[in-house]
């Protein structure tokens, strides 16, 4: 078994660290960590194709750990970031590196203007959604495993969503591609209604599986007993922490932060599923989500972008996803498709023919029903009828 392709999945720690290591470092040092973030994902996308290898790993527990991980990193990420807005050297932290380092991070800190600060708060957030939110979504997937359930949970908790690891796993599988799915987005929808629509009826949903889920049990619903509950006291006590650390300006910024996080989960989730339709009686399929391969999202997200594979079978590890070449595409890679949805006409103008072209391609005889049915609703269907008129026009 060749270790590159253990050590592929490291790309994630690495941005992590570079991350990290920027916001420290303050000043343009830090709006300069958040462009090479960017650049490494779009532009390593766009350059380095795709990869669509299916190795057998033998060690899988390696692959494991490199999860586990992410708890540790983020929590150094936050704390670098929360200290960065703090006006004490909490716990003597910036002394000590600064003297370890050589680099006076202290007056780096204090040289810092509010357009870095800025930047500070849109690469945490990044990071609290890809190193956060991307481990964490493949740890609570193994509801067999309480170590990965405890360490994704906590890792959730720096967006404020726990919640996603009952919805997720109980709710959105379920009903992916339907419209009792609250992240499948409707065509035509707008990314930011979705991203609140999204999260209400999430918490709403997740909130209705957990009432069932301890009547069964004969448990209390408001008691300790409820993981929304236990969940949300997790985020109480990290917003604690930053106050302690830094005041409610520290608290603010580290809540800005962490819901920036979640927005971005969110987003992912309209890019992931946008348009789709399905009879919620039928399997889900690969054709069920919209994939990619791009060789860097890839291997900084822990194969997340192999999507079609994943709901069609949820329970297969990340490492062992194959790439279904042939399953609808996404504009991009993730990051890339990420910056496409928050411009909406944009987003339109390039989903629009796909979304049109899976109903041709993809869908059933009774899934282009439901489809004529969407494009109807959504205005699409008549975008489609003036597009065609002009070809015809010009032809």
């Amino acid at each position: 078994m060749n270790i590159l392709h253990y050590l592929k999945f490291f790309l994630f720690h690495a941005v992590g660290l570079l991350a990290a290591v920027s916001i420290l470092a303050g000043g343009g040092w830090t709006s300069l960590g958040l462009l090479a973030v960017l650049v490494i994902y779009i532009g390593g996308d766009a350059i380095c194709g795709n990869d669509t290898s299916t190795p057998q790993f033998r060690y899988p527990m390696i692959l494991t750990v490199q999860l586990w991980m992410a708890l540790p990193l983020l929590a150094f990420i936050v704390f670098a970031a929360v200290w960065s807005v703090s006006s004490s050297d909490v716990l003597g932290f910036g002394a000590a590196l600064g003297q370890l380092s050589g680099y006076d991070l202290l007056s780096a800190r204090e040289a810092t203007t509010t357009l870095h600060h800025v930047s500070a708060l849109i690469l945490t957030g990044l990071m609290i959604g890809v190193i956060g939110t991307i481990a964490a979504h493949e740890l609570t997937h193994r509801t067999w495993d309480p170590v990965s359930m405890l360490i994704g949970r906590w890792l959730l908790a720096f967006s404020f969503d726990t919640v996603f690891s009952i919805e997720h796993v109980y709710g959105h599988h379920r009903y992916v591609s339907t419209s009792e799915d609250p992240a499948t987005a409707p065509r035509g929808r707008n990314v930011y209604f979705h991203v609140l629509a999204s999260t209400i009826k999430g918490n709403l949903s997740a909130w209705q599986i957990e009432t069932r889920r301890l009547a069964r049990k004969g448990q209390g619903l408001i008691s300790i007993h409820n993981a929304v509950i236990r969940g949300h006291l997790m985020s109480v006590g990290l917003v604690a922490v930053a106050y302690a650390m830094g005041g409610w300006q520290a608290a603010l910024f580290f809540i800005a932060c962490g819901l920036w996080g979640k927005a971005l989960l969110e987003i992912v989730n309209y890019m992931e599923h946008y348009g789709m339709v399905r009879n919620p009686a039928t399997p889900v399929q690969p054709r069920h989500s919209w994939n990619t391969n791009r060789r860097i999202s890839s291997w900084a997200m822990f194969n997340l972008t192999r999507h079609s594979h994943h709901h069609a079978q949820g329970e297969v590890p990340y490492q062992d996803l194959r790439p279904f070449p042939d399953a609808p595409m996404m504009i991009g890679g993730y990051l890339t498709t990420i910056v496409v949805a928050m411009i909406p006409p944009l987003w339109h103008h390039l989903m629009t023919p796909k979304v049109l072209a899976w109903d041709r391609d993809y869908a059933t005889a009774e899934e282009r029903e439901l489809a004529a049915e969407a494009n109807r609703r959504s205005g699409i269907a008549a975008m489609q009828v003036a597009r065609t008129e002009g070809e015809g026009e010009r032809g």
